[in-house]
């Protein structure tokens, strides 16, 4: 878990300093009979001391709660960067994300022009029930008007979410109607899926991508193992890219899959943890099958700990760039007020002894800065720009070299791509306009895509029609002119995520991956690799 939560808080050592200094001034300067005393409650701790001396002496009167809830963060942030505290309100995010569900009328959907427009109800969810479909405008929220008033979307989301059992009205417009239909909708469990995506990219081959690890990932990872096996997967791509991480055991499962009996999968070790070792067993469902991962600079944590575990048995390949370098294990205790801290109580390594947590001794501002450096001196672009450090090699039962001290190095490098990128797709892009073509091309021909029950299918009819030019017309009316050198270099790009963002819209992930992959540059060279 290496979301970071980004508090402004004073220093401890100033904070101190400042104390310090308010309580010597005041004994210089204290009238005659009051000259104040330094050793403040001797009988509690110096925190618990310094807070009741503020509010008694204070010469204005001060929130108890909100002085502790400045130090507890300050406190946490000298010792690691991932050591946070979580107010009531980041802890259910958190939990809601990693849980696997939330409670809410289980729809999702897209602001478009000030209006919330429903692009899929889900199956057999609240919703669904009461009759809301694709393409319904949300108008109202409990009798509130929500069209047109520029409510961020996260506020949308909050008046639909709620406790499971309560109701929400929504005022629903269909079909370009001004009629304004009520819906009473009873919240729900709504399920959070970290597997995108698991399609058959050959007749051989399966493509998973999980975007985060939660409670219910294995299982959904279970699931789509055995669904692709059904039509005659032999070898998989686990794409972990961008995947910040999660759940440690979520990552643990999935490893075991591959994993012989007795194969050290990760060990956990810390000053008052004594070594954990998480060790194979023999019932994997994916022993015989080839496997790949796919990892970037933000595949953390327990994304690290299953490409750690297939790279250090020598029993897969691992393609793409370092990952992020996140090593730190935490431990959450959750205070009567519903807040909580995650304190790290322990290291993680890998199989060959690597602990592949990157530094962070010179503070938060630089750890967060990290990937910016990498990018500084090359290293998204040229693997010899990447430093090792000699003393944190390790070799592989299988005799391959690997490197611990900040990430996981792939066996396979490579580069992020850059070609086809020109200013006018920069412009494209900053504009949000092939979302925005994407959304109202589906909303205005939306009976015709569905006939379309694959992205093939549908990538080939878009192009029949095309879909291309009347973007590029789209694009120009929105203020970026077609430059026809620019245009060409760009075109396959364009093209492609023009195609991927309708399918996406059409048919969810299981169209917008299959197409995106034409121009994914690391998925294409781990294909590549795998019939080499």
């Amino acid at each position: 878990m290496i979301k970071f939560v980004k508090y402004k808080v004073i220093m401890p050592l100033i904070l101190a300093l400042t104390l310090v200094g308010g309580i010597l001034l005041g004994f210089v300067l204290a009238p005659n009979g009051s000259s104040g005393n330094l050793l403040i409650y001797p009988t509690v701790n110096k925190i618990s001391g310094v807070i009741e001396y503020i509010k008694q002496e204070y010469v204005d009167t001060v929130s108890e709660q909100k002085l502790v809830e400045t130090a507890i963060p300050a406190m946490l942030k000298e010792l690691d960067p991932h050591s946070v505290y979580l107010t009531p309100e980041d802890l259910v995010v958190s939990n809601e994300s990693l849980g696997g569900n939330f409670s809410g009328i289980g729809v999702q959907f897209s602001m478009q022009k000030d209006t919330i427009v429903v692009i899929k109800a889900t199956s057999n969810g609240p919703s669904e029930k009461v009759g809301i479909m694709a393409g319904d405008r949300i108008v109202e929220i409990n009798g509130e008007t929500v069209a047109g008033v520029k409510y961020p979307q996260d506020s949308i989301v909050k008046r639909l979410r709620g406790v499971k059992g309560t109701k929400v009205t929504v005022g629903i417009r269909r079909d370009n109607s001004d009629e304004i239909v009520d819906y009473d909708i009873i919240r729900d469990d709504i399920p959070i899926y970290s597997v995108d995506v698991a399609y058959m990219i050959d007749a051989n081959t399966g493509y998973i991508k999980i975007n985060k690890f939660a409670m219910t990932t294995y299982q959904e990872f279970l699931l789509a193992v055995n669904k692709l096996k059904n039509v005659g997967m032999q070898r998989v791509i686990i794409d972990l890219r961008g995947n910040v991480g999660g759940i440690m055991d979520a990552a643990t499962n999935i490893a075991n899959e591959f994993l012989d009996k007795g194969k050290l999968i990760v060990y956990m070790q810390g000053k008052s943890r004594p070594r954990v070792n998480t060790v194979s067993n023999e019932y994997g469902n994916c022993l015989n099958d080839e496997v790949v991962i796919l990892i970037d600079e933000y595949s953390a944590s327990a994304s690290e700990i299953l490409a750690g575990a297939i790279q250090d048995n020598d029993r897969g390949l691992i393609i793409g760039r370092r990952s992020f370098g996140k090593g730190l294990v935490q431990n959450q205790q959750v205070f009567r007020d519903g807040s909580a801290i995650r304190l790290t109580v322990a290291r993680y390594y890998t199989p060959t002894g690597r602990s592949i947590q990157k530094p962070y001794e010179n503070g938060v501002e630089d750890y967060r800065k990290d990937i910016l450096e990498r990018y500084s001196h090359g290293e998204f672009l040229e693997k010899d720009s990447i430093r090792f450090n000699d003393s944190l090699k390790f070799v592989t039962p299988g005799g391959k070299v690997v490197y611990g001290g900040g990430g996981i190095m792939p066996d396979i490098f490579v580069p992020v791509d850059t070609v086809g990128i020109t200013k006018y797709l920069n412009r494209i892009s900053a504009k949000g306009l092939i979302y925005k073509f994407a959304f109202d091309y589906f909303d205005k021909n939306r009976d015709k895509l569905l006939e379309y029950p694959s992205a093939d299918l549908l990538a080939d009819y878009l192009k029949e029609r095309r879909v291309l030019n009347t973007f590029i017309n789209y694009a120009a009316k929105n203020g970026v002119s077609r430059d026809a050198k620019q245009f060409n270099e760009s075109k396959e790009i364009i093209e492609t995520q023009l195609y991927a963002a309708i399918a996406r819209n059409v048919l969810d992930n299981e169209g917008f991956y299959p197409i995106i992959r034409k121009i994914d540059k690391t998925l294409n060279v781990a294909i590549e690799e795998i019939y080499k």
